[in-house]
């Protein structure tokens, strides 16, 4: 289990918002008990300020409170000054952050023009190159305080102007320096944070927040409890707002729920004063989706939430995750609990309803009947009912009762840490008793279903409580089959197809990101295992694909550099052949198989 030192929320099973001090861009307030803010940042090119003008006006009036656009180099910078400009000649005041990577001059620019700069650690003015040497505490040292003169100039006019600024850390773009000291891994995230952090401190700056991006929601959540902890433990005044993301989690339904799992749960543990959704699609699509997920924080919880007092300790660790251990029981033939895959239960009705076509539903198949299971439901609260699966010679498969008035999260951490490990846990998305009132009627009411049953079982799946799930808020019978099977794909307990990891459009991307990644799917969506990156430029590239088989980078207008994991193979292709030789390098590396045949 993690250090007793650390804590990252003041209560798992009951919520409480983390208090913040607050921070200003603009006339915007984040923090400080204002609502959870939303914003976006612009896919135009920044050179272009009519038309980075007008996607602004859209997002504002979509309800985008901040919006983000990329400044490159200072030339690029200079027309910050004519975007803003244009926004308060159309009388909109939705606040501008100025998004630097790699250039400091690029940023003192910036300042001058926006009311926000958000400046990643991993690279302001810091090596990036995949070095890999062993540091002396004085070349450690050397490299901090070069890093401190190109960082201080920045500190001082946001000082001297009024700005804000993000602390940004990206998993995928962490110095050498840091990774070689700490390795790419949450901590290494958030001692390069906190660097920067201490610096702007010592100059007098404090209107800063911070951010922990990671496009794997495992590594994200662990991150941002890491960092709150951190914070924690170096006293009050060390109460900054964060900021929550996503990076590259890709498009459609897979990109929703991989932003709920990580968004979503820490939301739920309190954490989080402004949000931004990241995907692959044109940014007014991000704003809904970020919409549905702070509306509960930002309307108050449902008020028929009942306190869970006198709760034990967690029964996981926070910073590390490691999946329940529990016995295997065979159910219907599908062994389910220990380290076996976990299987998507579904309930006769909805069995009933598919039944006729199970043999046409591909991948989305469902497995077990609940009614048919042997399933024990129980309030966790309920010491006679935990004290008799005590007394139980055999395993039994367990699961929260429906029409209790507790948070799903909450409830499954209280069951988790009051059964027994040998009894494996079947995931929920509700405890609403009448599933029929939650049928989607429209497209944002399916949205809502999908973001809910993310949030709730796959922030559970990453704690590694669970075994089993079901979702029960989704009335049709194929589209909650598909949302169970995307939330295990996406909290990455079961890889059932390929997967991709796609950052969404901005000014720096060098070709189309959208019909680029669709045609990518199209070739390999039938991959099986293998993970693809598709990623507009390299500012996150090569990091972000740390974790992928294969990667498709944009490297200079219309030409395109494939990687094998992080390292660069093939170089300068031309946009119109690089799909294809996207598939030669993954048959290169004997990852290919044809498609089946349609029968």
């Amino acid at each position: 289990m993690s250090s007793p030192l650390l804590h990252y929320c003041s209560d798992l099973y009951n919520y409480q918002r983390r208090e913040t001090r607050p921070v200003l861009v603009g006339k915007v307030q984040i923090g400080g008990g204002a609502p959870v803010v939303v914003q976006s940042m612009l896919t135009s090119d920044t050179r272009d300020a009519d038309a980075c003008v007008k996607e602004a006006l859209g997002l504002a009036e979509a309800g985008c409170e901040i919006v983000r656009v990329t400044a490159q180099t200072r030339v690029i910078a200079e027309n910050l000054q004519h975007i803003r400009d244009g926004l308060r000649k159309a009388g909109c005041d939705v606040p501008l952050v100025a998004d630097i990577h790699f250039k400091p001059d690029a940023a003192m620019e910036a300042v001058k023009w926006v009311e926000k700069v958000r400046v990643n650690p991993g690279n302001y003015a810091d090596k990036k190159k995949f070095a890999v040497k062993e540091y002396t505490d004085d070349e450690y040292a050397a490299e901090v305080a070069y890093m401190e003169e190109q960082f201080v100039p920045l500190v001082k006019e946001c000082l001297r102007l009024g700005r804000a600024m993000r602390i940004g850390t990206n998993h995928g773009s962490l110095s050498d320096r840091i990774m070689n000291r700490h390795g790419d891994t949450p901590l290494g995230m958030v001692e390069s944070a906190l660097e920067f952090a201490r610096i702007s401190r010592a100059q007098g700056y404090h209107n800063f927040l911070f951010s922990m991006k990671a496009s794997n929601p495992k590594v994200m959540i662990e991150a941002y409890r890491l960092l709150v902890a951190h914070l924690n433990k170096l006293g009050s005044d060390w109460n900054y707002p964060i900021h929550l993301g996503v990076t590259e989690a890709g498009d459609g339904e897979d990109g929703r729920i991989k932003s709920a799992i990580g968004i979503g749960s820490l939301l739920a543990d309190g954490i989080g004063d402004t949000v931004r959704v990241s995907l692959t699609e044109d940014a007014i699509f991000e704003i809904p989706v970020a919409q549905q997920l702070v509306k509960p924080y930002n309307e108050g919880l449902p008020a028929h939430f009942e306190r869970i007092e006198n709760a034990p300790a967690v029964s996981y660790d926070p910073f590390d995750y490691v999946r329940r251990e529990s016995q295997v029981l065979t159910i219907n033939g599908v062994k389910t609990g220990g380290h076996e895959t976990v299987p998507v239960f579904t309930t006769r009705k909805k069995w009933d309803a598919v039944a006729h076509k199970i043999d046409k539903l591909g991948d989305y198949k469902p497995e077990i009947v609940i009614e048919d299971s042997g399933v024990i439901e129980i309030d966790p609260r309920d010491a006679a009912a935990i004290a008799s699966l005590y007394d139980s010679a055999e395993a039994r498969l367990v699961t929260i009762k429906d029409g209790l008035k507790l948070p799903v999260i909450a409830a499954y951490r209280l069951l988790a840490a009051k059964l027994q490990p040998r009894h494996p846990i079947l995931l929920k998305d509700t405890f609403k008793a009448e599933i029929g009132k939650q049928k989607a009627e429209t497209p944002d009411d399916f949205t809502e279903n999908l973001l809910v049953a993310a949030t709730n079982i796959g922030s559970l799946l990453c704690d590694g409580i669970g075994d089993a799930v079901i979702v029960n808020g989704e009335d049709a019978p194929g589209q909650a089959l598909r949302i169970s099977y995307n939330i295990l794909q996406a909290a990455g307990v079961r890889i059932f197809k390929t997967d991709y990891v796609a950052c969404p459009s901005c000014g720096r991307t060098l070709f189309n990101l959208q019909t680029t990644t669709q045609k990518i799917r199209a070739a390999t969506g039938h991959l099986k295992g293998v993970r693809i990156a598709v990623m507009g430029c390299i500012v996150n590239g090569p990091g972000e694909m740390a974790d992928a088989d294969f990667g498709y980078v944009g490297g200079a207008p219309e030409k395109i550099n494939l990687y094998v994991g992080k390292t660069a193979v093939k170089f300068n292709i031309p946009e119109g052949e690089a799909v294809e030789r996207l598939i030669d390098l993954i048959k290169e590396h004997d990852r290919w198989f044809d498609a089946p045949v349609a029968a």
